[in-house]
């Protein structure tokens, strides 16, 4: 099965510097591939004059992460993609766990490792974890980390199970899915794109999957900091666009109160981080109703029923403090 590695890059000549070398060294079964996407740094001439081995894809411009992928993955041909952050430090005997997968089921179409936070190694990170799901009211969690709170790992996920979506940071995907669904949606330019795509994927029947016996350690916050008003943007944009597309049609209800609890986080958000991120949750919303035609038009045949793996998990977790 013929496995391609795909990092995008913008600038990132220093994070190419510190954990390229690892890809590289652990990776002989696949092939490395660059995509680079309108870097104005010297990183492409760095990759090429230290790692002649990996392969370079040019982006004529910068086109988010979506988009990115999206362009740069038509020039490689594999069985399997594996997109991977620049900020991500791999670890021996990586891949083989997860092409297994794909090797005893068919009907996998995506996966994850175990993520852990590379500044503190033994606890999960939080961007992907030990694999995402989504409560009744469209909030991504994962296993090991719920809102902004992240677990230890001391073993508690030490298996391989079905997910609802596989973290962007560290997302494989069987090539002939990720076409057949016309990849990520480019709109959303950077931010849970990866949690709409396996959404969809599972509304045509496919499985996404983790394995603990693949860890790779994340930094996070490379593009974008946690701090960073735009990245508050796009993730409420998107979650809202995200929905629109996927939830099953007697479900579409529960946009509504999402509004409304949006409205109450973003109070939240301009009291604790400053006014940018009351405005940034503002903008999302009129974007998101800029664009609800065109998200309710991309609507599949089907939606699968169970979503969902947790009930009202704002309330669990904010209130009762579960």
């Amino acid at each position: 099965m013929k496995t391609a590695i795909a990092i995008l890059n913008w600038n990132g000549k220093s994070w190419i510097e510190q954990f390229l070398p690892f890809v590289v060294k652990y990776s002989s079964e696949a092939d490395i591939y660059i995509i680079d996407n309108g870097s104005t740094d010297d990183s492409v001439s760095f990759i090429r004059k230290h790692f002649p081995m990996v392969k370079v894809i040019i982006n004529d411009k910068n086109y988010g992460f979506a988009g990115g992928y999206n362009v740069g993955l038509k020039n490689i041909q594999a069985d399997i993609f594996c997109l991977i952050n620049s900020d991500v430090k791999v670890t021996e005997n990586w891949l083989s766990p997860i092409i297994a997968l794909f090797e005893k089921d068919q009907s996998i179409a995506a996966a994850q490792p175990k993520i852990l936070s590379f500044t503190d190694k033994n606890t999960f990170e939080f961007a992907g974890a030990a694999g995402g799901f989504l409560d009744n009211l469209g909030y991504p969690y994962c296993r090991g980390r719920v809102f902004d709170e992240v677990e230890e790992d001391k073993g508690q996920y030490d298996d391989e199970t079905e997910i609802f979506w596989a973290s962007g940071c560290c997302f494989f995907i069987r090539a002939k899915d990720f076409f057949e669904q016309n990849g990520f949606d480019e709109r959303f330019f950077a931010h849970q794109e990866e949690i709409d795509l396996c959404w969809r994927l599972i509304n045509n029947g496919k499985k996404i999957y983790y394995t603990h016996l693949s860890t790779v350690y994340h930094v996070g916050g490379g593009t974008l900091s946690k701090q960073s008003p735009q990245k508050t943007y796009l993730n409420f944009r998107n979650n809202l666009s995200m929905m629109l597309k996927n939830l099953p049609k007697n479900k579409l209800w529960i946009i509504f109160p999402r509004l409304c609890l949006d409205g109450i986080a973003g109070i939240y958000f301009g009291l604790k981080n400053g006014l940018p991120h009351l405005w940034a949750v503002v903008r999302a919303h009129f974007a998101f109703y800029g664009q609800a035609k065109e998200s309710y038009k991309r609507r599949g045949s089907r939606q699968t029923k169970k979503y969902y793996h947790q009930k009202w998990l704002i309330w669990k977790h904010y209130i009762r403090k579960n």
